[in-house]
Order: C-alpha cells, then structure tokens, then sequence
C-alpha cells in the first residue's frame, strides 16, 4: 500500500472513530410519561449539563402503558410515569429497576406524606420516586356558567346535550360511582367496586352518552375541544386548566361536593433500559426543588417536593394549595391499584361500544 492510500485510510479511520466516540458522548432517554413531563423549558437544561438527548412518547391512559410495558415494548423505554393505580403492578410485575435511594439526595425533601405510601414499595426495595400529584376536577366554561357548578350531577343535565366530554379512562367510571355514593362511607371502595355496583356505574354511564361530544384521550385534544367551543364542561386535569389560562380563554376549575379523584405520578426506571445510569441522574434531576416549580409551571400539577414554594409567587403556592395541603388532600380520593381492572375495563369498553 503506497503512504498516500495509507494516509487517506488512517484519516478515513480516524473520522470513524471521532464520530463514533461522540455517538457515546450523545446518548438518547427514551420516555414514556404523561403529557407536560418532558417539556423544553426544564429538559434542555439536563440534555445540555449531560450531554445526551431526551425523547418522550406521551401516553393517554394508564392501561395504555401497562400494555406497551407487558407487550414487550419495555425495552424501548428507560423512564416510564406510572400514575398510583398502576405504580404497584408495575413494581411487583418487575417492570421497574430498584432504585438505590443514596443517589438521590433531593430524595429526602419529598413530601413524607408520598414517600410514606406502599405504591411502589415491594419486599422492602423502593422502585420510583414520587414527582407530581393532583385531582381529576371538574373544568368549565366560565362563559357558560354564571356560577361554577357544584356537582358532577351538572354533566348529565339534558340542557347540554353534545356540550360534554369525558376522560376516556377508568376515572370516569370513578367519577360516576362517586356520583352514586359508592365513595360512602370507605373512599377506597371506588377502587373495588362490586358487581352490582358496576352494573349500576354502566347504567349511569350510558344516561350520560346524549351529552358526551367526544371522549378525550390526550390533554391538547380536550384544551383543543374546549378552546373551539365544541364543549362547556368536563372532567379533566389541571394541566387543561393551566393551558387554557394561557390563552386567556375564559376557563374555571373546581371540585365538586361529592370529591374527586386523583393520582400521584412516580418516575420509574425500567428495568429493560441500558441506559440505568443516566436514567437515575435525570430522576434526581427531576424531583429538585428547581426543577419541580419548572414543571408546575406547564402542567398546574403539585409538586412532590414541598421546597418547590421557595421559588414560586404567594399566588401560585395559594392556587397549587401548597399552604394547607391535609385539607386539600381531603377532598381528593388518591387513585390506587385496582384488583379487578379487567372487570373495569369490561365495563368501560361496553360504555363506549353502546349506540
């Protein structure tokens, strides 16, 4: 070989090997969250300090990510966002990676009242960090309504027929045995509804279809629905409500008399990720005061670590009720594992199916 081949096959080598020695520099986190959770305006800051890129996949319900997790799409994610309804089956299925709690030291200023719960606690191994929390309120029109309604009752009224929409998930067969009184006198019993009861929730569920316009799936299709005034009421998030202010549509957010319910979300590592390393720092990352209050900012959720306050405005720890939180927690029915979701499910697919 003459030196000129030579030296072109050495620099043709070295090109190799520098593009592949950045490759390893630029790793990819894969995500799959709920909406809100992956957004530029906190992510950036970590892609940047870390050198690596994060992409999400957004998920609409949480039955929709136990199918991807158990239909062996597992390994096409690191960091998963399991809400307090699936977090234990997640953990006792070995989905999830245990965490080692000495890396994470924002860890220890999490609200004892999460960290404290069994959600993601199996055989004395922790198995996700607690992040956000908040309710399923009702959400309306301020324009359509003189006074916020004070019942879920408002959703069936037959004045508005096709001005409604619903969570196309199993909170809204909550919500309507919440409507049945099935919350009485144990809230826990929404999560273990009977037979009979479940019957009666289909019942009521299917008296309400004449006003549904759609069911939603995503948060953007809901703000979408109620942004071209397609409907006037709703169950929904509190990230809705945060989108719909920003474009100063006329939007209003309450719990109603009978309660509602709500979820923790926990960041979880899988246990398929090849990447549990970085997986971790952005968990850590993710539950730091800072960080958190970022995360507030876009979805209207409430953070897990309480010292978030110290960077937010007395309005925002007001209207996030981080001032008296027992008793806001009162009115909120924390999602838990549901040891019949089949039977649910059965009974919201047939809902959904009905003319």
């Amino acid at each position: 070989m003459n030196w000129r081949r030579k030296g072109q096959l050495g620099a043709i080598i070295a090109v190799v090997l520098f593009t592949a020695s950045c490759a390893k520099k630029t790793p990819t986190l894969n995500l799959l969250v709920w909406e809100g959770y992956a957004d530029p305006s906190y992510v950036k800051a970590f892609e940047d300090a870390h050198h690596c890129k994060v992409s999400a996949s957004y998920m609409g319900s949480s039955d929709e990510l136990m199918a991807k997790l158990r239909g062996g799409s597992a390994g096409n994610y690191d960091v998963i966002s399991p809400s307090s309804d699936v977090a234990t089956s997640v953990a006792n299925a070995a989905l999830a990676a245990p965490l080692d709690l000495a890396k994470f030291p924002a860890y220890k200023q999490l609200s004892a009242q999460l960290t404290a719960l069994p959600l993601v606690r199996v055989n004395g191994q922790v198995f996700g960090v607690p992040f956000m929390w908040g309710p399923d309120p009702l959400i309306y029109d301020t324009a359509a309504f003189s006074n916020p309604p004070d019942s879920w009752n408002v959703l069936w009224d037959p004045k508005y027929k096709g001005k409604i929409s619903v969570w196309d998930d199993l909170s809204t067969v909550y919500m309507a045995a919440q409507v049945l009184g099935f919350d009485k006198p144990d809230p826990a019993q929404l999560y273990n509804l009977t037979d009979e009861q479940l019957d009666a929730v289909k019942k009521k569920l299917l008296e309400l279809k004449p006003n549904i316009r759609k069911m939603w799936s995503t948060g953007g299709e809901l703000t979408n629905l109620f942004q071209n005034h397609e409907v006037i009421a709703a169950m929904g998030w509190p990230l809705m409500t945060n989108q719909l202010r920003k474009i100063n549509f006329p939007v209003g957010e309450t719990i109603p008399k009978e309660n509602t319910t709500g979820w923790i979300d926990h960041l979880m590592i899988t246990a398929a990720s090849d990447n549990k390393e970085l997986a971790a720092e952005f968990l850590e990352y993710m539950i730091e005061a800072k960080t958190q209050k970022q995360v507030t900012d876009v979805t209207g959720y409430t953070p897990a670590n309480p010292q978030a306050a110290q960077f937010m405005t007395p309005d925002q720890v007001r209207n996030l009720h981080l001032d008296d939180v027992d008793a806001y927690q009162k009115h909120i029915y924390f999602w838990q594992n549901v040891p019949r979701r089949a039977k649910y499910n059965e009974i919201w697919n047939e809902v959904k199916a009905a003319q």
